[in-house]
């Protein structure tokens, strides 16, 4: 809105417009995320990744911590999928009224 626009429009509108923007700038300032907010996020995730937790002294970029970590979901999803798939194969051939088709059932749900 032009500031021209914004003189001319009535009384009510005005302040509404202006609480509001002062609002959004309190949120979004209090929402925002600090850098040591962001580092810390990034060391946690660091310890959860497999080899992050064989070279914790290592101080790896943010960048490579979140291309790790997504590529250790992405391989936990393809591990989940294979276990998935051979619980599957065995429940074929387990006879179905057995003990241990009702537990390979219960895993696959």
């Amino acid at each position: 809105m032009h500031l021209s626009s914004f003189s001319s429009a009535p009384p009510d509108y005005r302040r509404f417009a202006m609480s509001s923007r002062r609002s959004r700038s309190r949120h979004s300032a209090s929402s925002r995320i600090t850098d040591e907010q962001i580092n810390e996020l990034i060391s946690k995730l660091q310890t959860l990744l497999p080899e992050a937790r064989l070279h914790t002294n290592d101080r790896a970029t943010a960048a490579k911590v979140l291309q790790e970590t997504c590529s250790y979901i992405r391989s936990l999803h393809r591990e989940v999928d294979d276990l998935s798939e051979r619980l599957s194969e065995l429940l074929e051939t387990t006879d179905n009224n057995s003990a241990q088709a009702a537990i390979i059932r219960s895993l696959l749900m």
